[in-house]
Order: structure tokens, then C-alpha cells, then sequence
């Protein structure tokens, strides 16, 4: 791993990374429903593309077609990358056989065809739901980000918080595997006070960032972290 950035294109969210992600890292983006983090992980994707990068998307949940309608509008036109610099795959998590296989298999073969940079998978917590046992889970999901270290990319991986604690991914394994850990989740000062979104980057391996609870507003063509702020 370089001291190379990629920025993720959320000016106050790269702010507190000093810089953005480091090349060739795995972040993951943990919370619960409506926090963001599809919106995050397109961001991170659509600053690559306006760079000139090449970039794919796993998706484990949405359609293709889907995604391309929550992402117009958002008012970000891919059309002109699609299939050229952008490359969306859609997989099944109910056919294990298969998506075990593409993402394990197939994932890495194309990021090198197509010399992709930037990588997301969402959610990647699809993916772990599909082993049986932790043991299982937990070694194959070592594998597999190992392998993905191993190419010339930078990983954004989703994961479902847990229901019954919004500081944990939903296996409680990504976040010990991941390089960078970055926590979305609502905040209230009691139960009568309006929800705030709110995110900290709560690892981020070989490199000095920011501890502090940030707010953030996800508007509708941007995402804006007030890393100046103070959640109350």
C-alpha cells in the first residue's frame, strides 16, 4: 500500500483522511438503512470517473436498471461511461454457487482486463450472508480481501450495521479486515429532538485522520460532511 490518495469526491469527508482513501486500500462503509452509504460509494466512484478512471460496481442488491435511475437522479449522467469506463455487474446473493464465484473468480480477472482503479461492492454483507458458518465466513472473507490487495485497486465495500448495535457491521468482521472503517448512523440529543446524520472514521490503518463525530447532509447531487462542525 502507497501513500498515493484517491479522494472520494465528499470534500469534508476527504478532509478528515488527509486527503482521501490511500491507493490500493479497503474501506468499508458501515450503517444502518438510509444513512447513505450507496449514495457514498457512487461518490467515491463518480470522482474516479471524472478523473479518467475506470471503475466497477458489484451490486448484490438494486438492478442494474434501478441504479441507473437512482443515480440520474442524482443528476450524475454515466451514460457516456457505461460499458466503456463504468461497469456495473449485478449479482444474485440467492444463487450461491454463482456469486461466490464471479466475486471471487470473475472480480479480479476483470479488474485487470480493464485496469480498473476504483472497486465497489454493495453491500458486501449479501456476500458474507451467503456462509453457513463463521468459521467459513471469516475465512473466506479473509481470502478474498487479501486477494484484493493484491490488485491494482481501491475497494469501497457497503455493509448493513447491526440491529441491535449501530457500531458493528452486521458479522461484526469487515471492520477487523478493512483497512479504512468509516460509521454512518443517525444522532439525537434525546427522543423528541429531530435525527442528525452523522459519521466518524473510525479506522483508517497507516495514516493519521480525524476522530472527531462529524454531521453531514446528503443533499440531492452531492454529499456535504461539515468536518468544521459539531454534530449538536
Amino acid at each position: 500500500m502507497s501513500g498515493e490518495r484517491l479522494r472520494m469526491g465528499i470534500a469534508g469527508l476527504d478532509d478528515m483522511m488527509g486527503g482521501g482513501l490511500l491507493k490500493q486500500s479497503v474501506c468499508a462503509l458501515i450503517g444502518t438503512y438510509g444513512t447513505g452509504k450507496t449514495t457514498f460509494a457512487l461518490q467515491f466512484l463518480r470522482e474516479g470517473l471524472e478523473r479518467g478512471e475506470n471503475c466497477i460496481y458489484i451490486s448484490l442488491e438494486e438492478r442494474e436498471d434501478r441504479l441507473l435511475e437512482y443515480i440520474a437522479q442524482k443528476g450524475w449522467d454515466v451514460t457516456q461511461f457505461l460499458n466503456k469506463s463504468l461497469f456495473i455487474i449485478r449479482l444474485d446473493p440467492t444463487d450461491f454457487n454463482l456469486a461466490n464465484n464471479r466475486i471471487k473468480d470473475e472480480l479480479p480477472r476483470l479488474i485487470r482486463e480493464i485496469n480498473a482503479s476504483r472497486v465497489v461492492i454493495d453491500p458486501l454483507s449479501l456476500f458474507e450472508d451467503l456462509f453457513e458458518t463463521d468459521v467459513t465466513r471469516r475465512q473466506e472473507m479473509i481470502r478474498f480481501i487479501e486477494g484484493m490487495r493484491d490488485l491494482d485497486c481501491t475497494v469501497v465495500v457497503t455493509s448493513e450495521a447491526d440491529r441491535n448495535n449501530p457500531f458493528s457491521s452486521r458479522h461484526a468482521l469487515i471492520e477487523y479486515l478493512a483497512d479504512t472503517v468509516i460509521l454512518l448512523r443517525y444522532v439525537r440529543a434525546t427522543d423528541l429532538t429531530d435525527v442528525h446524520l452523522a459519521l466518524e472514521v473510525v479506522k483508517m490503518r497507516r495514516s493519521a485522520h480525524s476522530r472527531e463525530i462529524k454531521p453531514y447532509e446528503i443533499q440531492q447531487e452531492q454529499v456535504l460532511v461539515y468536518s468544521e462542525a459539531n454534530v449538536f
